[in-house]
């Protein structure tokens, strides 16, 4: 019997979790004072159905049907300009962040700078940058995922890409966290199999490298294990049967669950997707399915004791080792090319990808301390 999950949380936000919640769209935007909102999702997005019903909905309600589609996969500055000129001149006054990670980190970032007069790389995610923004300037945003993978609907953080350095940068604010998120398993129903499989692995990485993170946050460890738990037993459901609402539902919430928790730090598998997806395009989380076997034996000397103990509440025999194996067969399960080879990553940028590695920010939460030497090891274990 397939169970039917419905719920109301302030947790970090107004999230509308259950199968056809999408119909309080209109309403969730009028709470935050909407009269004319922008609605920013991918190309992919933009001529199907979930879509155009999500625009429907608005456009009942009064509020228009103004869509922004122009977002590359890595979302860039040149999306961003794009999207801010379509809001202004369409004289919006706030955002329905709309898709996967493109989508919603672009909306968001749309949102944030409307009313910014610096530019976008002053609000990196450095110090206390993010104080250099008006926040009278930031525009109200609600959220709407289509997968079950970064959990941006809940984070306060864009990850835009440089489209002259080809690096990726966080953009932070906490003003970027959405003021409603409508998290309707049924808009994640279409996904194709291998998007189930990238975005339900980069919900499984954000849980993983959270709980090993050496930083100091209870919560997000409990969050991060539970969240763990939630993609073991309902991500080989949701890749087998693209229908099954509970998987479905249960996917939404831990791709939540691993961006709340990753406050608590991120690792080496970040450090290393983010300049690969930067210089070659790649699916952020089909690539931190990747690189995750060789970042687990990179760091299996600092995290080994805390991984048997997640391996214990997993109801996976075995410590590290069959942790370890766990993770191997889910990836053989969902498709995950071996290795980066595999992938069809060549191996001459080697030297710019570990240079890449080690400036993100990313790096810091790593377990082992990441340096020249070792992090260009751990790269070159991937292929």
């Amino acid at each position: 019997m397939t169970a039917t999950i419905s719920a109301n949380w302030s947790y970090p936000n107004a999230y509308k979790l259950g199968a056809g919640r999408i119909k309080e769209l209109a309403d969730a935007c009028k709470s935050l004072g909407m009269k004319k909102p922008l609605l920013v999702t991918d190309r992919g997005l933009a001529s199907m159905e979930i879509t155009k019903g999500a625009l429907d909905i608005l456009d009942a309600a009064g509020l228009g049907r103004a869509m922004f589609s122009e977002v590359d996969p890595n979302p860039n500055e040149k999306n961003l300009e794009a999207g801010l000129k379509a809001y202004r001149d369409g004289g919006h006054d706030g955002v329905v962040a709309f898709g996967g990670g493109s989508g919603l980190d672009l909306g968001k970032c749309v949102a944030f700078m409307s009313g910014q007069t610096r530019p976008v790389w002053d609000f990196e995610d450095i110090g206390d940058w993010w104080t250099r923004a008006d926040p009278a300037g930031i525009a109200p945003i609600v959220a709407v995922p289509t997968t079950a993978g970064t959990g941006s609907e809940v984070g306060r953080a864009s990850v835009i890409t440089n489209s002259v350095t080809h690096v990726k940068k966080i953009i932070f604010h906490p003003k970027f966290l959405p003021g409603v998120v409508i998290a309707d398993p049924e808009l994640t129903v279409g996904m194709p199999k291998v998007i189930t499989a990238g975005t339900g692995m980069d919900a499984f990485a954000h849980c993983l490298e959270a709980y090993c993170s050496p930083f100091y946050h209870p919560m997000s460890a409990g969050i991060a294990l539970e969240g763990m738990r939630l993609v073991k037993e309902y991500l080989p459901r949701a890749y087998r049967d693209g229908n099954d609402i509970e998987a479905r539902t249960n996917m939404i919430v831990a791709a939540s669950m691993g961006a709340v928790a990753f406050q608590k730090g991120l690792g080496a598998i970040h450090s290393l997707s983010h300049p690969l997806g930067a210089v070659y395009n790649t699916h952020h989380g089909m690539t931190n399915a990747v690189v995750m076997p060789a970042v687990l034996r990179f760091n299996r000397e600092a995290i080994e004791e805390r991984i048997e103990r997640a391996a214990a509440y997993l109801g996976i025999a075995g410590g590290f080792d069959g942790f370890y194996d766990f993770v191997l067969t889910l990836r053989a399960e969902l498709g995950v090319p071996e290795n980066l080879t595999a992938m069809g990553v060549p191996q001459e940028r080697i030297d710019e990808l570990t240079a890449a590695a080690l400036e993100d920010p990313s790096t810091g939460g790593n377990p082992v301390k990441m340096t020249l030497e070792n992090t260009r090891a751990l790269l070159l274990d991937c292929y």
